[in-house]
């Protein structure tokens, strides 16, 4: 039986770690967690929330994920709409408000507000 989920693993281009940390830290909220050494030998980087945590692993053929995208519940979605630009904003999911926005490397990513 599943219990929870760990955490979402996305891809990003080498290098591209301190722009994921502005990014996952600065505007959603997360804080970073260290990698244990042996995985941080490959990069990357972990980011951590209540009851969230996202890896964004090293790709060498990085392709950002367009489709596929995790989804986090925030608290004040106009807050961060206003922060994010290019928020993209839709009412197809009922009960929910929300949005989509890009990571800086180009993963997509959907931020919901019950109503």
């Amino acid at each position: 039986m599943i219990r929870a989920l760990h955490h979402v693993q996305l891809a990003a281009p080498k290098g591209s770690e301190p722009l994921l940390k502005e990014f996952y830290e600065g505007v959603l909220g997360l804080r970073e967690v260290l990698k244990p050494p042996e995985l941080a030998k490959r990069g990357g980087a972990w980011f951590r929330g209540e009851g969230v945590e996202v890896h964004l692993g090293i790709e060498d053929d990085f392709r950002p994920a367009r489709k596929a995208h995790p989804a986090f519940l925030v608290d004040d979605l106009d807050a961060y709409a206003a922060k994010i630009p290019g928020a993209q904003a839709d009412d197809l999911f009922p009960g929910y408000r929300r949005i989509y926005i890009s990571d800086p490397v180009g993963n997509r990513i959907e931020l919901l507000q019950p109503v």
